[in-house]
């Protein structure tokens, strides 16, 4: 086995006990966390072999045109991501290639400075340059956007999708006798709702000298562009008030149910249960999941018993009144699937059979473009990055989403 391929089968081995935790929503164990290790050191060492058999191949063409026989001639395989993606097309072909069009300007919203602060290696801080520097980006606190993976997802053709919400049932079936009057019963006029795709957008600058260090690139990409785009999208999935450019959240949907704790905290639990029970008479649906705020979450999670135990299993013990298994760190609430985030307000939660009950659709997906012709910064080696996305909500079943609120 070549060194290309015993470091494709390392770095497949790790990424399957990575997937495999993630599969199963749990942290990595010792062991597994050990194996991980143990693969990526060999990638690391199979990765310094490659670099001295490409640095001699180098040596050996410098008289001859051939092509390398060994060197693959087809595009890469490997698994990028989509900053990663960018930051290869755009070096490949040299930032001075990247797409222009005359005359074309991007005007900043209201809240955002003007193009006058890109970020340059000479800002406060950066300069001079006497030692080396690691450029590599290390994140701030960045929560996962996880509220979209409840709901169903689907794609639109055109640029809004229509759809009707059934009428109230108006009578019903009955018992008769023999020869007797039977009795009516209507379903209520459908109601049409149109939800139209809405563009969640931004863009940032980048001067030349930060763009030749590609991992800053696909840091700013990845982790912040990416990031925030994603935490919009969640707020307005969630929140949107329908006004404007912003889409109808879940939660401001005519039809949806409410339901109420009683005043003190210990009614909470019980209320998120009631909730599920509204869904299952109104609409036949089981229940799949909760939106919750961590600092309810909290509450519930480290509610306790006479005996000063946890209702959820304390941090070294089992669950409640069970033996020989340790408690999860994120535990489900009523068995539903719990998502825990900031996107909704503290004292609310949402239940609901969302899967059933709303659907995402998206257009074109995620689009990072970059030009340096937007007000002239081809004469400042600047280049602007734009990262957008079109999306729209459709909620086909409003009365399948309960908006319980806690009473302290």
């Amino acid at each position: 086995m070549d060194l290309k391929a015993q470091r494709a089968a390392a770095l497949k081995a790790a990424r399957e006990i990575v997937d495999q935790a993630r599969k199963e929503q749990r942290n990595l164990t010792d062991d597994e966390q050990a194996s991980v290790k143990s693969h990526m050191d060999t990638v690391d060492t199979l990765d310094k072999q490659i670099e001295g058999e490409n640095l001699v191949k180098s040596v050996l063409s410098l008289d001859s045109t051939d092509n390398d026989p060994d060197e693959p001639s087809g595009p890469s395989t490997k698994g990028m991501t989509l900053g990663e993606h960018f930051a290869k097309a755009v070096g490949e072909a040299g930032f001075s290639r990247l797409k222009t069009v005359s005359g074309a300007t991007v005007s900043a919203p209201p809240f955002v400075k003007a193009a006058t602060d890109p970020q340059v290696t000479t800002g406060a801080g950066l300069s001079p340059f006497l030692v080396e520097y690691d450029r590599n980006i290390v994140p701030g606190y960045r929560p996962r956007p996880v509220v979209a993976d409840l709901l169903g997802s689907g794609t639109l053709a055109g640029n809004a999708v229509t759809y009707f919400l059934e009428g109230a049932l108006e009578g019903d079936l009955g018992m008769v006798a023999e020869g007797a009057q039977k009795p009516q019963f209507h379903q209520g006029d459908p109601t049409q709702v149109t939800d139209a795709l809405r563009k969640i957008a931004g863009w940032f600058d980048t001067s030349d000298e930060m763009v030749e260090d590609l991992p800053f690139l696909i840091s700013e990409i990845n982790q912040r562009g990416l990031y925030r785009l994603a935490m919009v999208e969640e707020q307005q999935l969630l929140n949107g008030s329908g006004a404007g450019q912003n889409l109808r959240g879940l939660l401001q949907r005519s039809g949806i149910q409410t339901e109420v704790s009683a005043a003190g905290g210990d009614d909470d639990a019980d209320a998120l249960f009631r909730a599920t029970t509204k869904i299952m008479t109104a609409t036949g649906l089981g229940a799949d999941g909760i939106i919750i705020n961590p600092t309810d979450y909290q509450r519930l999670r480290l509610r306790r018993d006479a005996n000063q135990q946890y209702y959820g299993g304390g941090f070294f013990q089992p669950q409640y009144g069970e033996l020989g298994q340790t408690a999860a760190v994120a535990q489900p609430i009523w068995g539903l699937r719990t998502i825990v985030t900031q996107a909704v307000a503290p004292g609310t939660a949402v239940v609901g059979a969302f899967q059933q009950a709303a659907t995402v659709y998206r257009k074109g997906g995620v689009r990072v473009e970059s030009t340096n012709s937007d007000q002239g910064k081809f004469t400042s080696n600047i280049i602007t990055t734009r990262i957008e996305e079109r999306i729209a909500l459709a909620v086909r079943w409003p009365s399948a989403i309960v908006q319980v609120t806690f009473t302290a």
